[in-house]
């Protein structure tokens, strides 16, 4: 089963009118993850899609859907998947991957059939984001022995945490999907501060490994008209380009960012000083 929900772009200026139900509306992304589904959210944000796929009792397909007009899912696109749960594998055109938690995927366009499946009790869960493609690239297994590795931050100011750069130009050959994983360490809650922006891109955010009982605050909006939205675990928003993004939370977590636009280069964005800030 294929769930899809749609989004189209906000102007900054109207998203400052927004109030708390309007912002949750169309930047929110709650319910990822539903046994045996595979859950989408196409964005009209650089034509980006964000997805969940849980596979319980049986194996799901990555079929096209109707905003695509197009035979196969990955007929035009690139997908890139990270695994958030149980050992799960996926089928791409015959050839089996498998993935454990914080492992990632990434398959390029042309491929036809896409199939996942958990591999133990306790199910996968694939978190996917997903651009048009206008090249191929071979598809590649990325592990955290694979990925390039940053650790960023400060105790003093809670923000001490490891960047996983898992789906990126210096690990993968990809037309525009960029994925990685950060890792908040115990006693830190802020991610991405100092805040930025970058206008070539978008970003989607996507939390996880929150303790039960806790909630993120996510921040978002022109640095000079910031707004909030509070999530909880395993859920996800969209982050256009004029918006900063950044988050505290009550407890440490983890979070998948992953972005799509003009260019590939990960250090291409305008920082934003703490004290800038409205």
């Amino acid at each position: 089963m294929i769930t899809t929900d749609f989004r189209y772009a906000a102007h900054p200026v109207d998203a400052r009118k927004y109030d708390t139900d309007e912002i949750r509306r169309h930047f929110l992304i709650e319910n990822l993850f539903l046994p045996d589904e595979i859950r989408l959210t196409y964005s009209m944000y650089d034509r980006y899609i964000v997805g969940g796929i849980m596979p319980v009792t049986k194996s799901l397909q990555l079929k096209t859907i109707p905003y695509l007009k197009s035979e196969n899912f990955l007929d035009r696109r690139e997908v890139g998947i990270i695994n958030v749960g149980g050992k799960g594998k996926i089928s791409v055109d015959g050839k089996e991957y498998e993935l454990n938690k914080k492992e990632a995927l990434y398959i390029g366009s042309g491929a036809v059939s896409v199939l996942f499946a958990s591999m133990e009790e306790k199910p996968a869960l694939f978190y996917i984001n997903s651009a048009p493609a206008h090249k191929h690239f071979p598809t590649k297994k990325v592990t955290k022995e694979n990925a390039e590795i940053v650790h960023l931050g400060e105790e003093k100011y809670a923000n001490k945490r490891i960047i996983n750069k898992l789906i990126v130009n210096s690990v993968v050959e990809t037309c525009q999907v960029q994925m990685g994983l950060t890792e908040l360490l115990t006693g830190n809650v802020w991610n991405t501060m100092p805040a930025h922006t970058h206008n070539r891109r978008m970003e989607a955010y996507f939390y996880f490994d929150l303790e039960e009982g806790q909630t993120i605050a996510h921040f978002m909006g022109e640095p000079e008209h910031t707004r909030h939205i509070f999530l909880q675990n395993n859920q996800a928003v969209l982050s256009p380009e004029w918006s900063i993004h950044s988050g505290s939370g009550t407890s440490n977590y983890s979070f998948i960012w992953g972005m799509a636009g003009e260019n590939l280069d990960y250090g291409d964005m305008d920082i934003v000083a703490p004290n800038q800030l409205k």
